[in-house]
């Protein structure tokens, strides 16, 4: 039987497991996160904050789905930036950005509009990759974990939508 509050608190668990994973590499290891994986690590915290408001809340019918929506905007938002990391890391190094400045100093001398459009168009310090497992960086695990959510979401909204018609 479909059960609405195990699908946000799996959800939930799987994106505060990457976020953790990726203090751990960061903190641990020394990988020092690009402005295009914070803005990653954004859309997994939003996710957490719609699927713990979902799993507290238990919603039915149609919050249900907004609260799912939500998701599936936020997911999609994550692999469109992943993919432009990725986009980004395939690049001949002479095609390549140059590195630019950091966020912080970004966001505090440049119009907040201005900030977001450079941190989107990429930089350097995107296009480098310090870590694969499997043979893939990081923004393509990235991208394979925003997939899978966008997926599982699509089909949660199905499944519970089927459930509640019979």
């Amino acid at each position: 039987m479909y059960n609405s509050r195990k699908f946000f608190i799996v959800i939930f668990t799987i994106c505060i497991g990457l976020l953790i994973f990726g203090l751990y590499l960061e903190h641990v290891h020394g990988l020092e996160a690009c402005p295009l994986c914070i803005f990653q690590r954004i859309a997994y915290t939003v996710i957490i904050f719609i699927a713990l408001i979902g799993a507290i809340h238990n919603p039915r019918n149609l919050l249900q789905i907004i609260y799912k929506l939500l998701m599936v905007i936020s997911a999609i938002t994550g692999a469109t930036i992943a993919g432009r990391q990725i986009w980004l890391q395939h690049l001949p190094p002479e095609l390549v950005p140059e590195c630019g400045p950091g966020l912080d100093y970004m966001f505090n001398v440049f119009p907040f509009g201005e900030a977001l459009k450079m941190i989107f168009t990429g930089s350097g310090e995107c296009a480098e990759v310090k870590w694969r497992f499997i043979g893939l960086s990081i923004a393509e695990w990235s991208l394979i974990m925003f997939i899978g959510i966008f997926i599982a979401t699509i089909l949660s909204i199905y499944t519970s939508r089927y459930k509640n018609a019979n």
